[in-house]
């Protein structure tokens, strides 16, 4: 087990984006073929938690930029969801279907283990709950476990409900109710949380379009007797006129190519990383578009991981998820207040009580989860 540097292209990405974050490992291991990116941001709240992503980036500058992206991110998605945790990720350079092995795994996990708790880790795009099964026979800071093995198990559930609580509250700001029955909804992207998604809604009356590049996921959902859905291209997904336009697969799905063309009164969705830039959000005030930033409605999922930290309960864990409804309430009433975007809301509230839960940013240790297994 080795540790490397970057190349020089990850050298500019890191000068411009890393003078917040308290540390960023590179983690390679030549005999797995392991290549990861290790990002904490804040451990002010307490220990980093966030999920490793598994994806065959480009270059390793795109993986350093999605991580540290995705690890900001999940600091202020904690600090928002009243939990004592900062905010961290992790990506993992290659593809899961033809490189993810044991060794790999159990390899990337001693890594983790390294940091001596002030990262916890969990499941994301490209890994699942029997990976983290896995990660824990080495290390003891890994969340999203087994039932069996005393996690709280996969947390795609968790998080489409919490997309779902985030867009009564948006309806509620939009119409003065929380109703879905008879809003339109597009949902594109079907995996777990997004399938999930689909099934909330079309219990609570709405009408729903879903696309995904993977026609195996639409086969799925329609194949549900109960869901009856209308199916358009993923690449149109977006123009298509609705209430609320769900994105809930990769990221980068709101830019200025895409904005414009949005037919829709509001985004609320699961993905992570929803806007190219962070100038998008201005371009979707300026378009009237309400948009519940990422951080704040696909919260559910870290919220449920979180629980197992004390011993997963579900009706704790899944009274906290309904909360995010209340979160998402008070962002749209400060950024409406503020005449400011939602994502300038929801930082700053969440910036607000780490500072005043923490003097400022410092470094920590963690003793290891005691309710995890390894």
């Amino acid at each position: 087990m080795t540790g490397g540097a970057g190349s020089p292209s990850d050298a500019d990405v890191f000068d411009r984006l890393a003078g917040e974050y308290e540390q960023v490992v590179y983690c390679h291991d030549q005999p797995t073929g392991l290549k990861a990116i290790i990002a904490i941001h804040s451990t002010a709240l307490g220990p980093a938690l966030g999920g490793t992503r598994f994806y065959n980036y480009p270059s390793e500058a795109e993986a350093l930029t999605d991580v540290l992206r995705l690890a900001r991110a999940m600091t202020y998605k904690s600090a928002l969801a009243g939990l004592d945790l900062g905010g961290g990720k992790a990506v993992i350079i290659g593809d899961p279907a033809t490189t993810k092995t044991e060794a790999l795994l159990r390899t990337y996990a001693r890594f983790v283990d390294s940091l001596g708790g002030r990262y916890l880790t969990a499941e994301d795009v490209g890994t699942t709950q029997s990976d983290m099964d896995m990660i824990s026979r080495e290390t003891r800071c890994v969340t999203g476990t087994s039932p069996l093995l005393g996690g709280s198990g996969d947390p795609s559930e968790a998080t489409a409900r919490g997309v779902y609580w985030s867009m009564r509250a948006t309806a509620a700001h939009l119409d003065g109710t929380p109703e879905l029955s008879g809003l339109h909804v597009v949902v594109s992207g079907v995996g777990k949380v997004g399938s999930s998604l689909v099934r909330l809604l079309s219990a609570d009356g709405a009408k729903v379009t879903i696309a995904d590049v993977n026609q195996s996921a639409i086969d799925r959902i329609t194949a549900e007797p109960s869901l009856a859905v209308r199916v358009t291209n993923v690449t149109i997904a977006h123009t298509t006129e609705c209430d609320i336009f769900a994105p809930c697969g990769l990221g980068g799905v709101l830019n200025e190519a895409t904005i414009p063309e949005l037919r829709c009164r509001a985004v609320v969705g699961a993905a992570n990383n929803q806007m190219e830039t962070e100038k998008d959000a201005d371009h979707l005030r300026s378009r009237r578009i309400l948009y519940v930033p990422d951080f704040v409605a696909n919260a559910g999922g870290v919220i449920n991981i979180a629980d197992g930290l004390a011993g997963y309960q579900l009706d704790r864990a899944m009274a906290a998820v309904e909360r995010i409804s209340t979160t998402t309430s008070e962002i749209l009433r400060v950024a409406e207040r503020d005449n400011i975007t939602t994502v300038s809301a929801a930082t700053s509230l969440a910036e607000a009580r780490i500072n005043s839960v923490s003097a400022g940013k410092r470094v920590r240790s963690f003793p290891p989860p005691r309710h995890l297994g390894g």
